[in-house]
């Protein structure tokens, strides 16, 4: 039997009507039977959905906004479909479920929850657009919801995979249907135990593509992007990249967990484990190599730059003269976990334990209403972590030109540097 290959199309990729025309174009002489499709939202519709959502949160009007983000989709509809074709009474469908969630009150509390029945809405109107014109230009798929077949805890915005649940749905539901169809599906969302709409964490279409792909012992993974592979720092701040045609998966994993955003940081392990070999190439040169990520005998060490922005640092100094402990760590910790806050930096001095943290909404707030009675807590917001792995001593100082410094550590292959423009 041919082994499954999962195909995974970002918001990129799909951000308007020509995007989707090339996503046709790249299908043609690939598409098969035991073929997986998994899109995100179109272009930056999770953004907009979020934005949709501060506003409803402030007890705000947010009609315009959902009328903005409805004309949108509707105008890629109206480049890909006649008049007449079924997929514009779809997408009214979506709206009107749409803001029957958004009618539903919202507080801090269910917040993530809240996010999670809504967000998704981005993924099910791309996915369902997609399917439409690939069927509508003879490319035969079956449309699929990804939480009849993710799923999670319970725990919204950055839920946990039930990997047996999943792949016995995977095997069960969506194989027989691959062995006659491709099939098309979406990125980011499962459901929990209740049937309640949960998400993987931002940009999470990366790893429901690696869920997909271990639960179905997939052949391998393609992630089509706007850049032509993996890459050793981020074109859109850096002109003079660096094009990786192979990575091992540890270096892979290893730049994900530092914030190289090509791949998301929980794609990597599971394809690990099961040997399955993923592939970064570019939907604008379709045909060139890109870049295979596999089990490699001898990994390189090429300098690697990830910048993370809109990072806070948070320093915890104890109040009683007393040196800082593990018990000080551990109730710090305890409360990141409770909030699904993750560290991107930790040091620690006599006194003081100072962490590096992603902006999240009421995040900061509720971390410091948590530990103020326990330390005295100083923080800086808008900052910029830079992570250079296998640095190299000059090209690391024209990296902090014009910035001021707030907070450096190296080890022997990484040095990590908390920054701000001077």
């Amino acid at each position: 039997m041919t082994k499954t290959q999962i195909y995974k199309f970002g918001g990129a990729s799909v951000k308007d009507a020509a995007a989707v025309k090339n996503i046709a174009i790249i299908l043609r002489n690939r598409l098969r039977n035991n073929f997986v499709i998994v899109v995100s939202a179109m272009g930056k519709t999770t953004n907009h959905l979020e934005t949709i959502l501060s506003i409803k949160l402030k007890d705000q009007d947010f009609s315009e906004n959902s009328t903005i983000l409805k004309g949108f989709h509707l105008d890629i509809c109206k480049e890909l479909f006649p008049a007449e074709h079924v997929i514009f009474p779809k997408i009214e469908n979506y709206f009107i479920l749409l803001h029957h969630e958004l009618n539903k009150p919202i507080s801090k509390d269910n917040y993530d929850e809240y996010y999670d029945r809504v967000i998704g809405f981005g993924e099910l109107l791309s996915s369902r657009i997609v399917m439409e014109y690939l069927c509508f230009q003879d490319l035969l798929v079956l449309w699929q919801d990804a939480r009849e077949l993710i799923c999670t805890d319970s725990d919204f915005r950055f839920a946990k995979v039930d990997w047996e649940k999943t792949r016995r749905n995977c095997q069960s539901q969506l194989k027989p249907n691959l062995e006659q169809f491709p099939v098309l599906t979406q990125g980011f969302i499962g459901s929990d135990p209740k049937g309640r709409p949960t998400t993987l964490g931002r940009e999470g279409s990366d790893f429901t593509a690696a869920i997909l792909a271990a639960s179905l012992d997939a052949a391998s993974v393609t992630i089509w992007k706007d850049v032509p592979g993996v890459l050793n720092a981020d074109p859109k701040i850096f002109s003079d990249t660096v094009l990786f045609s192979e990575l091992d998966y540890q270096q892979a994993a290893e730049m994900t967990f530092y914030g190289a955003s090509v791949i998301h940081p929980k794609t990597i392990k599971p394809l690990a484990n099961a040997g399955i070999p993923l592939f970064v190439k570019s939907f604008i040169n379709p045909e060139e190599a890109g870049t295979k990520i596999h089990n490699l005998s001898k990994a390189g060490a090429a300098q690697t730059i990830v910048v993370k922005k809109d990072q806070i640092l948070v320093s915890f100094k104890v109040t009683d003269f007393a040196f800082i402990e593990e018990k000080h760590i551990h109730l710090i910790y305890e409360q990141l976990q409770r909030l699904k806050l993750r560290v991107n930096m930790l040091q620690t001095s006599a006194i003081t334990i100072s962490i590096v943290i992603d902006s999240q909404l009421f995040k900061l707030e509720q971390l410091l209403a948590e530990l103020k009675n326990d330390f005295e807590i100083r923080y800086n917001e808008g900052l910029e972590l830079l992570t250079v792995l296998h640095a190299d001593p000059a090209a690391l100082a024209k990296l902090l030109l014009d910035y001021e410094v707030l907070l450096e550590q190296s080890t022997r292959n990484t040095t990590q540097i908390v920054r701000r423009l001077k």
